[in-house]
């Protein structure tokens, strides 16, 4: 609870309601415990004895002289319950409980947004989207970082960071910023505007923080982290060999297993809620980046807080089924797909990955202190950027009109949260008739059995052919592997299974394994197992468990080796590759064998399969999916994902033969079109329609 006087904000009293009279000392950002804080700004006593004296005079009886001092301790413990309680149930409160949705800066702005640009933004969203649910204004990465020559996604030394390693909002860019070192002027003006404010964060610690060896702050005790007797920094908690794979000289990850770990993590999040943030999308820290004591840990933090803080985590890069399994419950979004952009091939490739998790059950399961999401990552419509340029929105949306209604229809249908990416201030009448359609938007919220519908069929209607954008992103470059790459998963998926050692008389042992191609036949995939370098200051190979681990080559690349995570961030659609990069000690590259045939990653503690690099081209062919309303609607949707008209077809009784007898309880159907409003009658035994490239029909069905 915060209160602006004469554009400062002062923390409200939680026991008074009145605002403290001063601000928090610059030095000290973190809140204090929530109990301490309480304690400090009133008296408990005279709290009671003021409650004593009203109930006696409205009862006539004047102010007392003096109450019994049991009646003193009796009001001030049912005080205390009552705060207690009214605390715990606010800081308990089930959220998320809906797909979140709103704005968020990155698609349009990269890292390079500026304050006013952000109130400009939300300022739109806030009258235009709001109405519609669109509550969160995002402020995407880097936001620490000064804008200045030589500064981009991966530079090191350009970053803002306080006494206690933290990041701070960049001054020229966030000039309300200067009063804290933090985003609580900027998010007051949010919540003014009925929105909630959201920052992106990269995981660990910072890079230069490390190199400086900043001291870890307690929160508790407003100095320095002691434990042990000894006094805990920077360099005590970062993981050196566990940088981010695709911002090295930017963030890595903290040591969660010993004290000064969470209390650096601690000091975050609490100043975090301090400063008035809502959401947290978390980076680096998922998909091939795959983190979970942090994010764990990062959860656990958030339930200490008094007030609800959204977690999303990114990026979804390879994310399987499996590897949410443990995951999910501890967060509200978890991104399941690499970055989405404005071409068709990265639309295409979310539906199989999304049929999957809906067969799973995990749209709308357990999350934190909610329910949680898989997330799609954000809608690329309207005017906006290039992925890692320094250069705001200049551009217009390359997908086509029919390629945006598919994607807002299959986000909706999947129950995907809907975070729109472009540049507000150029918001068109028709991007924003698909990011509001009714139907839609109440599909995304309230609908239920949302899956695949696999009972359709198609044939194409004309030869004409799509000239929408088809051409990967960035070039692709094939391995002498036949077809073959190397995939992540959770340890536990039985494909993860298989590996072994091949000796070598007289020559470096081979890992590999077998795997059936698609003739049947049963071949062979290996890669060279080498002992890894040690780098002449790092005695890191000494500890006894390094020294199972090693590297894997290729024999007609010299000097370099696989990488289990991508050096820079990967689109829905890049096709997937072997990855490598020169030798070095980093947990990248550094793999291990384990008595169950698992090939274990030591950055992500992911494990190694080996799959066909034709699963990831394009998708195509006809699709379609089910969903149903709470007065008995069925919306069925067909996707035409090919480059040529397609006529789709359904059966009225294969609808009940999914849905059962509840929805279909005849084989004829009331029908209407949703995007096109139009009124199709009754539909008897089946449902067909002509769809464009690309493109995509939603009827609304009572049957």
């Amino acid at each position: 609870h915060r209160i602006a006087q004469n554009d400062t904000t002062f923390p409200l009293c939680p026991t008074t309601g009145r605002p403290n009279s001063q601000p928090p000392p610059a030095s000290i950002i973190a809140r204090p415990s929530p109990v301490h804080h309480r304690a400090a700004c009133a008296s408990p006593l005279h709290s009671a004895q003021l409650t004593s004296i009203r109930f006696g005079m409205e009862l006539g009886l004047g102010a007392p002289t003096s109450p019994p001092p049991w009646r003193g301790h009796l009001l001030f413990r049912a005080l205390v319950i009552f705060l207690c309680l009214w605390v715990t149930s606010e800081a308990n409160e089930q959220h998320v409980e809906l797909p979140p949705r709103g704005w968020n800066s990155y698609d349009s702005f990269s890292w390079t947004v500026d304050e006013n640009a952000y109130l400009q933004n939300a300022k739109i969203l806030a009258e235009k989207l709001l109405p519609h649910g669109y509550q969160y204004a995002v402020i995407d990465y880097l936001w620490y970082r000064r804008y200045v020559d030589g500064a981009y996604t991966d530079s090191y030394g350009f970053d803002n960071i306080d006494e206690w390693g933290r990041p701070f909002p960049d001054l020229q860019r966030f000039p309300s910023s200067k009063y804290d070192k933090g985003f609580s002027q900027i998010a007051n003006k949010v919540h003014e505007m009925g929105l909630k404010f959201g920052i992106h964060l990269m995981k660990g610690i910072s890079t230069q923080a490390v190199n400086a060896n900043t001291p870890i702050l307690d929160i508790e005790t407003g100095k320095p982290y002691v434990e042990n007797g000894r006094q805990w920094a920077a360099h005590d908690i970062g993981l050196t060999h566990k940088t981010c794979a695709w911002m090295p000289h930017g963030f890595m990850s903290v040591n969660t297993d010993i004290g000064a770990g969470w209390a650096f993590l601690r000091s975050l999040y609490r100043q975090y809620a301090d400063w008035g943030v809502d959401f947290v999308k978390v980076d680096c820290i998922f998909g091939t980046d795959y983190s979970p004591e942090e994010v764990i840990t990062i959860s656990q933090l958030l339930r200490e807080l008094d007030r609800p803080i959204v977690l999303s985590i990114s990026p979804g890069t390879e994310v399987t089924v499996p590897l949410a399994e443990n995951i999910s419950e501890h967060v509200n979004m978890y991104r399941i797909t690499g970055d989405d952009w404005d071409n068709w091939k990265d639309v295409s490739t979310h539906f199989t990955v999304t049929s999957a998790f809906a067969a799973a059950n995990k749209i709308g399961a357990t999350g934190l202190r909610g329910k949680s999401w898989p997330d799609l990552d954000m809608l690329p419509f309207g005017w906006l950027t290039d992925p890692g340029v320094n250069q705001g929105p200049h551009r217009p949306c390359n997908l086509t009109f029919d390629e945006q209604k598919a994607q807002m229809t299959l986000w909706s249908m999947a129950k995907s949260p809907l975070i729109y990416g472009g540049d507000l201030r150029h918001l068109d009448n028709s991007t924003f008739s698909i990011m509001t359609n009714p139907t839609l938007l109440k599909i995304n919220y309230y609908s239920k059995n949302n899956m695949e519908f696999h009972y359709v069929s198609g044939e194409t209607t004309s030869n004409t052919r799509h000239s929408g954008h088809l051409s990967p992103r960035y070039p692709v470059n094939p391995t002498k592997h036949d077809g073959m790459v190397v995939g992540l998963t959770s340890c536990t998926n039985d494909q993860a299974n298989g590996w072994f050692v091949f000796p070598q008389d007289g020559k470096s042992d081979h890992i590999c394994r077998i795997y059936e191609t698609e003739n049947g036949k049963n071949v062979s995939f290996c890669l060279g197992k080498t002992k890894p370098l040690l780098a002449s200051d790092d005695d890191i190979m000494e500890k006894e468990e390094d020294q199972t681990k090693f590297h894997l080559a290729v024999a007609d690349i010299n000097d370099s080796c696989l990488d289990a995570s991508a050096s820079r961030r990967r689109t829905a659609s890049e096709v997937k590759l072997l990855m490598f990069s020169r030798c070095k000690w980093h947990a990248r590259q550094m793999w291990e064998l384990n008595d169950k045939g698992n090939l274990v990653s030591s950055y992500s503690r992911l494990c190694a399969t080996v799959e066909s690099s034709k699963e990831a081209v394009g998708i195509t062919g006809a699709r379609a999916w089910i969903a149903t309303g709470s007065k008995g609607e069925i919306y069925l949707a067909f996707f035409n994902l090919d480059s040529v008209s397609r006529k789709i077809t359904a059966r009225i009784s294969d609808l009940e033969k999914v849905l059962g007898t509840t929805f279909v309880r005849k084989h004829s159907c009331s029908c209407s079109e949703v995007w096109s409003g139009r009124n199709l009658g009754l539909l008897e035994e089946e449902i067909s329609a002509a769809v464009n490239p690309h493109g995509c029909v939603v009827f609304e069905l009572m049957c």
